[in-house]
C-alpha cells in the first residue's frame, strides 16, 4: 500500500473526464481529481497476478502492450526480464485478428537478417543493400518485439485501454482475456482484470508491470518444477513396469537394482552346487607343495668360480671305508 501511495497510483483523471462505470473504484474527489481506492487495485492485482501465474505455468505466454511514451521503454525492460513477447511503438491493426499474415513478415524478417548474418547481401550493390538494411530496421520497430511469438498469447497485458482502444477490440474478437491499467476515463466491463491505476505517472506504470513480470517469472518456475514432477513420476512407472515384467524385486540396500535377472534365477545361482570343472578350467592339483616365497633374510648362493682349481685327493676330505671293504695285503 505504501509504495502504491509512493508512486501516484490512487490519482485519477479530472472528474469532468471520468466514466461513470468507474465508480466502485474510486475513493473520493479531491481538488477536481478523482481518487482511486487502493483497497480495491491492491485486490484486483493480487487476482490477476495469481491468473497471470496460472497461465504460465500452463505453458502460454502474455503479450505486453503500451505504446504511450511513459509507458514504452517500462514495457520492453520488463518483457524482456520476463522473457516475454511485446508492443511499444504502434499496434498494427490485425496483430491478433490476422496473425498469419503479420506471422509472414516475422518470417520475412528473420530471412533477411540471417542472409545478412551469412554475407548473401554482400554481392548487392550499395543502394540495394542501404534498401534491404532499411527495411529490416523497419521491420524490427514494429515486430522486434514480437518476433519470437509463434502462436497467439495466453492473455494481453495493456496499459491505457482508451490508448490501445484496437488492441482491446482485438483481444476480445480472439477470446483473449485481457489484463489493463484502468483508470478513471476508462471502460472496466470490457477488461477481464481490470487494475484501478494511474496510468500516466512512469512509476505507476512501472511498479504494476513490474509486478506482472513478477507473476510470470513465478508461473515460470512453477512450470519447470511441474516439468521435473512428470519426468521423475514417469521414470517411476517406468521402472515399477520393468519389476513387474522381470518380476525382479530389489532390496533396499542395493543402490541400483539390476534388471537383467529373474528372482527364480537368482534363487537359483545363490543355491551351493557341485560343478564339475570345465575343459578350459584345470583342477587345482591336489597336496601339491606349495613353493615359498622368499624372505628378506635369505641371501642368494655365490656362483661356482669358473677360474678355481680343480680339488685334488689331497684337498678332499678322507672318508674311513669299513673293513671289510678293505684290500688284503699280498702274501
Amino acid at each position: 500500500m505504501k509504495s502504491l501511495l509512493e508512486a501516484g497510483v490512487h490519482f485519477g483523471h479530472q472528474t469532468r473526464r471520468w466514466n461513470p462505470k468507474m465508480k466502485k473504484f474510486i475513493f473520493a474527489e479531491r481538488n477536481g481529481i478523482h481518487i482511486i481506492d487502493l483497497e480495491k487495485t491492491v485486490n484486483c492485482l493480487e487476482d490477476a497476478y495469481q491468473f497471470v501465474v496460472d497461465i504460465v505455468a500452463a505453458g502460454k505466454t502474455v503479450l505486453f502492450v503500451g505504446t504511450k511514451r511513459q509507458a514504452q521503454d517500462t514495457v520492453e525492460s520488463e518483457a524482456k526480464r520476463c522473457v516475454m513477447p511485446y508492443v511499444n511503438t504502434r499496434w498494427l491493426g490485425g496483430t491478433l485478428t490476422n496473425f498469419q499474415t503479420i506471422q509472414g513478415r516475422i518470417d520475412h524478417l528473420v530471412r533477411l537478417e540471417d542472409a545478412k548474418a551469412r554475407g548473401e547481401l554482400e554481392h548487392l550493390t550499395k543502394k540495394e543493400l542501404l534498401r534491404i538494411e532499411e527495411e529490416i530496421v523497419r521491420l524490427n520497430r514494429y515486430l522486434g518485439g514480437i518476433k519470437e511469438m509463434t502462436a497467439l498469447p495466453g492473455a494481453i497485458f495493456i496499459v491505457d485501454t482508451t490508448k490501445e482502444d484496437i488492441a482491446v477490440a482485438e483481444a476480445l474478437r480472439t477470446d483473449i482475456p485481457i489484463l489493463a491499467l484502468v483508470d478513471t476515463n476508462c471502460d472496466p466491463d470490457v477488461i477481464d482484470f481490470p487494475i484501478p491505476s494511474n496510468d500516466d505517472a512512469i512509476r505507476a506504470i512501472k511498479l504494476i508491470t513490474s509486478r506482472i513480470a513478477d507473476s510470470v517469472l513465478e508461473g515460470l518456475t512453477t512450470r519447470e518444477y511441474a516439468m521435473k514432477a512428470a519426468e521423475e513420476a514417469e521414470a517411476e512407472e517406468g521402472q515399477a513396469a520393468d519389476y513387474k515384467e522381470t518380476g525382479y524385486v530389489a532390496s533396499p540396500d542395493e543402490p541400483t537394482p539390476d534388471y537383467g535377472k529373474p528372482a527364480q534365477e537368482e534363487a537359483t545361482e545363490s543355491a551351493p552346487t557341485a560343478e564339475a570343472p570345465t575343459a578350459t578350467e584345470e583342477p587345482p592339483a591336489q597336496d601339491a607343495p606349495q613353493p615359498e616365497a622368499p624372505t628378506e633374510s635369505a641371501q642368494p648362493e655365490p656362483a661356482a668360480d669358473s677360474s678355481a682349481e680343480p680339488e685334488t685327493d689331497q684337498d678332499r676330505p678322507q672318508t674311513e671305508t669299513p673293513e671289510a671293504d678293505q684290500p688284503s695285503e699280498p702274501q
